[in-house]
């Protein structure tokens, strides 16, 4: 009687393959290709990059909110940042790379963040315009990615776009807010969408036949949408909230278009886009300056952190040896 052998096992590059064409999840202990190890790390490293520098524009006015209630809103919502940036750093480690890593590349500009932190906010009503459009822009990109391929970052995201989607309404609220209150306060309001409108378009980055990597995070289920498809869904899903807000979108080209069934809108200017990510944005060098300057700020905590956890290491080691040696006498 012959012993019937065991089928063949895939090769791990088939197994990779055959788990991205049926939609499933790559997780941390499974074999994948080391194009697409390095495409997550940059991908998931500037998101939770976004989310730390993010904590910068409307951090410059929790001290000057004009009430308490508006203090601890926005002071809960940069927590919120903070929070992101954790989870993402976490689910960007399971690839192999260390914070200490990451936090080194953006500090010295290997790697990048939303060039949308590199503009000011000059006026309080940018609270509300950030949180409007910016998270609104912002969920349009990362709900797609709870659907993201790999497990971390996807189950990362499940949160996170909660917590942006209450963002955005908080946003919308304080603008409504304001448009209902006195002359100066909507020319500010109007004033701030101006300034915020095609910084947040380029959000998604440039047109998809000019995007160098957008295909083949899709091809692999990294992304789920291109970036032109998301412009548009953004820009369909914020022109009748501009109307119930009263505002302007400053587009002389946005109109809807009966045949698309969607809005036809003008082309960001490109080369702004492209000198922002180059670092040469009106805050670019501001906020990587006040990023150095916390993160030598606080050496000393994760100086103490460290050297808390060794000591704790070497009594838990200290008390395991004691208590090997008393059992070793009770046997003799």
């Amino acid at each position: 009687m012959t012993t019937p052998q065991a089928a063949p096992q895939p090769a791990p590059a088939e197994q990779f393959e055959a788990t991205i064409a049926r939609n499933d999840r790559i997780e941390p202990r499974d074999w994948m290709p080391e194009a697409y190890r390095r495409t997550l790390v940059r991908q998931i490293a500037q998101h939770a990059h976004s989310e730390i520098i993010g904590m910068q524009p409307e951090g410059n006015w929790i001290t000057r909110a004009p009430s308490l209630r508006r203090k601890s809103i926005l002071l809960a919502k940069v927590q919120d940042e903070a929070g992101h940036g954790l989870y993402l750093y976490s689910a960007c480690e399971t690839l192999g790379v260390s914070r200490a890593e990451l936090t080194d590349m953006l500090l010295t500009g290997r790697q990048k963040y939303s060039s949308i932190f590199n503009y000011p906010t000059l006026s309080y009503a940018d609270v509300g315009t950030i949180g409007w459009l910016v998270d609104g822009a912002a969920i349009c990109n990362q709900v797609p990615l709870c659907r993201t391929s790999y497990g971390p970052y996807g189950r990362a995201m499940i949160r996170i776009c909660k917590e942006e989607s209450f963002h955005q309404r908080q946003g919308y609220e304080l603008l409504m807010t304001m448009m209902r209150g006195t002359a100066e306060q909507r020319r500010m309001v109007q004033e701030s969408v101006d300034r915020f409108w095609w910084p947040s378009l380029m959000m998604f980055g440039p047109p998809d036949a000019n995007s160098p990597n957008s295909e083949r995070s899709m091809a692999w289920g990294i992304k789920r949408n291109g970036n032109d498809e998301l412009r548009q869904r953004f820009v369909d899903m914020t022109v009748p909230q501009a109307e119930a807000l009263g505002v302007t979108l400053p587009d002389p080209d946005l109109r809807w278009n009966e045949e698309r069934g969607a809005h036809d809108f003008g082309e960001p200017d490109w080369s702004e886009l492209s000198a922002v990510i180059k670092g040469e944005g009106p805050c670019n060098a501001q906020r990587l300056a006040h990023r150095r300057r916390a993160h030598e700020d606080g050496a000393w905590v994760r100086e103490a952190a460290t050297a808390f956890a060794r000591r704790q290491a070497a009594r838990s080691g200290e008390a395991g040896r004691g208590e090997a040696g008393r059992g070793e006498g009770a046997g003799k």
